[in-house]
């Protein structure tokens, strides 16, 4: 079975910006598989309706940073950004 890791470094007609966010949703994802919930009970802890939570998982809606903060903060979990130079900095 071909994992996403491999199929990833395959894929040339998305950014590596969208991969990353792929990578980031997908880790959310699995963490409220992890825990058990499903998404009825992850949009009610976090203020969210069930459609919402499932257009995020099925990537046809893009999050804010503050509905991504909500969706880690119902998971146990805070939701950091950081910024990395482009070329090495002289």
């Amino acid at each position: 079975m071909t994992t996403w890791n491999e199929i990833k470094k395959e894929i040339k007609s998305i950014t590596p910006a969208e991969v990353n966010a792929i990578d980031s949703l997908a880790y959310l994802h699995a963490q409220r598989i992890k825990m058990g919930l499903s998404q009825k009970d992850l949009a009610e802890k976090i203020g969210m309706k069930q459609p919402q939570l499932a257009k995020i998982e099925s990537l046809t809606s893009i999050p804010s940073l503050d509905t991504l903060e909500r969706y880690a903060s119902g998971l146990g979990l805070h939701a950091v950004v950081t910024f990395k130079p482009l070329t090495p900095v002289k």
